[in-house]
């Protein structure tokens, strides 16, 4: 899977593309070859993913994790850039998407 940066270099935007096919790129464990989900909507959206990340500011209705204890995230607003790691089973935007990665 090919994945595509937009990042800011001596006031123009410019992209660069990265094969982030591999697991464990950048010190983290998504393995991108077995895809993910972009969630745009409202609706609520079942699976096992294993890393959120959101492209917009987003605020989310519920989230479902099996492996977190404490506090919800049910509620949370994350900016854009953000992302989030664990088992979640479900997920709920009020607004804004993400893009969850499956395990």
């Amino acid at each position: 899977m090919w994945r595509i940066h937009l990042y800011h270099a001596h006031q123009r935007h410019r992209y660069r593309v990265q094969d982030m096919s591999f697991k464990g790129h950048q010190g983290g464990d998504v393995d991108y070859t077995l895809g993910g989900e972009v969630i745009t909507d409202t609706a609520a959206h079942t699976g096992r993913f294993n890393h959120i990340d959101f492209f917009e500011n987003t605020h989310i209705d519920t989230i479902i994790s099996t492996n977190m204890t404490g506090n919800t995230l049910n509620g949370e607003t994350f900016p854009a850039g953000s992302e989030i790691r664990g088992v979640f089973t479900s997920i709920k935007l009020q607004n804004g998407a993400c893009i969850a990665y499956k395990i």
